[in-house]
């Protein structure tokens, strides 16, 4: 193979940029257009024969249309003569569907992996997916990054010395089992249960975080509901101050303002979705981190 060649998706065009600077890549200039009845047209306007092509592209919302436009660049790809195409995709969308609930409920997170491998798709890069058990989906091969190098600076840079590290609920505690090891200090659990989609109840608290700090550790923030119910809960069990960290801002309207309104102090995320920067939320860059990823020999 040839030169590491990138492609930055319409998703998050600056995320790609920085990882081409980061690698030294060529940027492959890509036209991403629609025709008048909204079908996506896509035209890769520069050689890429024989290339080892990358493409970022989170799927984040618009979640339908990103999905595809990855899809569409990866088979133009292939067409163009690439030698083999890498998905890099920091959030990947459908993620949280991957339980089969009802019989009448479609698996989407297996349905959007085979869509990527079908579309000639080789290995695809992921960021924290929201459940490790989505890995056995994807029929390519699949590299899943954990966040954890780049947010435990963060934490200990804060110097909290009563840190408390909550998981906002069940499905989350090996995450948040994994930052309280490394930082050596205590965990909580937040329970809850779900009566519809993007609904959270919460329980209760187990663990003790009474006159302490807490740090609700989570994979994504999308409604701020699981966040804001979590802090409520924490409170209510005696904790004196509550932080947020989550890896994913999807971030839907009001999201922001209801982990605020939960009295959450810190709020710290990462840049693999494209969003609107506020001074509310620390933004750690991840772009450098996925290029010592992708540089060659590190993935195989």
């Amino acid at each position: 193979m040839n030169e590491i060649a990138l492609i930055a998706g319409d998703a998050h065009p600056e995320l790609g940029r920085d990882i081409a600077l980061a690698l030294g890549a060529t940027l492959i200039p890509v036209s991403i257009s629609a025709f008048a009845d909204g079908e996506t047209r896509i035209r890769i306007e520069a050689e890429i024969r024989n290339a080892d092509l990358y493409i970022v592209q989170p799927t984040s919302s618009p979640t339908n249309e990103r999905l595809m436009t990855l899809a569409l660049i990866a088979d133009a790809a292939h067409a163009a003569g690439a030698a083999r195409v890498t998905a890099v995709v920091p959030y990947f969308g459908y993620a949280r569907q991957d339980v089969r609930k009802s019989s009448g409920e479609p698996l989407s997170a297996r349905l959007a992996a085979h869509l990527l491998h079908h579309a000639g798709i080789d290995r695809i890069v992921a960021l924290e997916l929201h459940s490790p058990a989505l890995e056995n989906a994807f029929e390519m091969p699949l590299f899943h990054l954990y966040a954890d190098d780049l947010m435990l600076p963060v934490i200990r840079s804060w110097n909290i010395a009563d840190l408390v590290i909550v998981s906002p609920d069940a499905g989350g505690f090996k995450r948040a089992q994994r930052y309280a090891t490394a930082l050596t200090v205590p965990l909580a659990v937040v329970t809850k249960n779900r009566p519809g989609a993007d609904i959270a109840v919460t329980l209760k608290t187990l663990g003790e975080v009474r006159n302490r700090s807490c740090l609700i550790v989570d994979d994504m923030a999308s409604t701020g509901g699981t966040i804001a119910g979590a802090a409520h809960a924490l409170f209510d069990a005696g904790a004196k101050a509550v932080h947020a960290l989550f890896v994913h801002a999807v971030m839907a309207p009001g999201a922001l303002d209801r982990i605020c309104a939960a009295s959450v102090q810190r709020i710290v995320t990462t840049d693999s979705v494209r969003s609107n920067t506020d001074p509310r939320i620390e933004v750690v860059p991840i772009a450098r981190f996925l290029s010592q990823a992708l540089l060659p020999n590190r993935l195989p």
